[in-house]
This record gives C-alpha cells, sequence and structure tokens, in this order.
C-alpha cells in the first residue's frame, strides 16, 4: 500500500500514539521509520526513562508498518511473535525505530527492527513474524 504523508499523519492523529508519544515517520517499500518523544505518564520507574514495554510497543507498530507498506489494500497484519533484547536501559527523550522486511511469503513476513536513542546508541534490537491476513469487510 501506498501511505502519503497525508495518510501517515491521520495514522499519527490517535489517543495511543499520542498517549506514548510515537509517530511514524514513514512506511514504504517494506521498511517503516518511527519516533518516539515519551511523555512523563510513561516513564516507569525512573523520570526520562520510558518503560520497556513503551519501547515493545514503538517497536510492534513500527515493524506492522514495515508489513502494511508490502500489502495490497484488502490485507492487513498481525503480530505471531515479537522477541526483544534490550541491550541498555532508554535514557532520554528521543528514540528513533526503524524496521525492515527481511523475508515474504504470501502468509507471513518476517521483519527485524532496531531502536537507538538521539545519540545513535542502540537500546534494543527485535524480530517478528506477522501474519498477513485478509479483512474481512463488514456490511
Amino acid at each position: 500500500m501506498l501511505f502519503t504523508e497525508q495518510t501517515i499523519s491521520q495514522v499519527n492523529d490517535n489517543s495511543l500514539y499520542h498517549t506514548l508519544g510515537i509517530r511514524i515517520e514513514k512506511a514504504a517499500e517494506g521498511q517503516a521509520r518511527s519516533r518516539l518523544e515519551p511523555s512523563p505518564e510513561v516513564c516507569w520507574p525512573f523520570q526520562g526513562q520510558p518503560h520497556g514495554g513503551v519501547l515493545f510497543t514503538l517497536m510492534d507498530t513500527t515493524m506492522a508498518w514495515a508489513v502494511l507498506s508490502q500489502l495490497t489494500p484488502g490485507y492487513s497484519c498481525s503480530t505471531i511473535n515479537l522477541d526483544i533484547h534490550y541491550t541498555r536501559p532508554a535514557k532520554g527523550n528521543l528514540f528513533y525505530c526503524a524496521a525492515e522486511i527481511s523475508h515474504q511469503t504470501t502468509r507471513y513476513s518476517f521483519v527485524r527492527s532496531e531502536i537507538h536513542d538521539a545519540d545513535g546508541k542502540l537500546m534494543a534490537l527485535g524480530q517478528a513474524t506477522f501474519a498477513i491476513v485478509e479483512m474481512e469487510i463488514r456490511h
């Protein structure tokens, strides 16, 4: 699917992304990029350090958009599994996540991703499997 700047802007205008501080920046050709500017409410147990679950959500979301960017209209994806490895405590106000499809079949997509802080230090890396599903049309 082709995601225009307007489409991505609409995607970013949801309560989950606003609450966590997530913004999708790009989703095209099996790749996606996002950023996280964590709100104080999601930094726990320490101020200025987003909870690992927030980083997990950032990674899962970014990987899903990488998959969605390769699908034809009428299809979506669902996370089957995501393995994440945290390499150091995430401290700061800005993080970037990049995801890329490493292999795709008609039913599954395999994705790799990394999260870096504003200085380029690796915070987390992960790999995931997504099921490609046909969307149900409800009348």
